[in-house]
């Protein structure tokens, strides 16, 4: 999906992710407090602790460009970039990785094995329940891995429908629901670890298409220098017939409500400088993925 730091080159197997994961989140849960931070009448004291002990458990889910750790075993990401930049200015020093599966991140956070989950998770009404967002740090629109040719013309999960074609997508993916409003049917989508798994399925001809976003499609086909497939070109989602936004942010506890809004205001300060687009640039990011959005319209939309 998008380079490591400074580096153009994919670099990165799933093996080693996953392994460089599993070291990191021991590392990550040891002398967790699991203390609750509910105590104070501004929605919690979590950031006066986090300054005092310097360091700040970024929940991830192994995912370029999202969050993930590189060949040389680095911590990097869009999301932890911001988190690093951000936290900093908040008076906490360092960030540590907590690597878990996506669909373990908002339990992992309710259950305080990490403070905030920095995985580029998309804001919607239904995890809006659970935790509570940052305003987004990005909006995407969701493209297509296709044999090159584009042989059966998906431009659209409408397109899928037509022609019967066989889908794939991520783990947790909102690109699978997107394809069920559409018509696809559940239980024919192939769900695959990753978006690599998801450009070797269709290389291989297992699968006709492989949904996912802009970045996520368009990173991992330019990284792996695949021959054997193209990107498509960016869309929008559609849901019930109107456009469903996917924009991602950062996850808090329901009651760090005083966290959620410091990060907030240096969030803002990122994005009216123009220095929010700089640090996501590098990952594939670019100025149309930057909004003006807030968690609040994206919870009850």
């Amino acid at each position: 999906m998008a380079p490591p730091r400074g580096k153009d080159g994919f670099g990165i197997h799933r093996r080693s992710l996953l392994a460089g994961g599993a070291a990191l989140g021991v590392l990550g849960m040891a002398g967790c407090t699991r203390v609750s931070s509910a105590d104070a009448k501004d929605g919690g004291n979590l950031l006066e602790r986090l300054r005092s002990q310097g360091t700040v458990r970024l929940g991830i889910a192994g995912e370029i460009p999202f969050g993930y750790i590189d060949e040389n075993g680095e911590f990097t990401g869009e999301a932890p970039e911001i988190a690093r930049v951000i936290f900093k200015r908040l008076g906490v020093e360092s960030v540590q990785p907590v690597p878990t599966e996506f669909g373990s991140l908002i339990p992992g956070l309710r259950s305080q094995q990490f403070d905030v989950v920095s995985a580029g998770m998309y804001i919607n009404p239904e995890r809006c329940r659970q935790v509570i967002f940052s305003d987004p740090d990005y909006k995407m629109l969701d493209a297509f891995i296709v044999a090159k040719g584009n042989p059966k013309g998906l431009r659209t999960y409408k397109d899928i429908v037509r022609t019967g074609a066989k889908m794939a997508s991520g783990t947790a993916y909102a690109q699978i629901d997107y394809a069920v409003n559409a018509g696809v049917k559940r239980d024919e989508i192939a769900v695959l670890p990753d978006q690599l798994a998801g450009l070797l399925a269709v290389e291989q001809g297992r699968v006709d298409v492989f949904a996912g976003t802009r970045v996520t499609v368009h990173n991992v086909i330019k990284q792996t220098g695949s021959r054997k497939t193209e990107p498509t070109e960016p869309f929008q989602a559609m849901v019930d017939g109107k456009p469903d936004i996917g924009a991602g942010g950062f996850a808090f506890r329901p009651e760090e409500t005083a966290l959620r809004d410091a990060f907030n205001v240096e969030l803002r300060k990122l994005k009216k400088s123009g220095e929010l687009l700089r640090i996501v640039r590098p990952f594939g990011f670019a100025e149309t993925e930057m909004t003006d959005l807030t968690a609040e319209e994206l919870c009850r939309s």
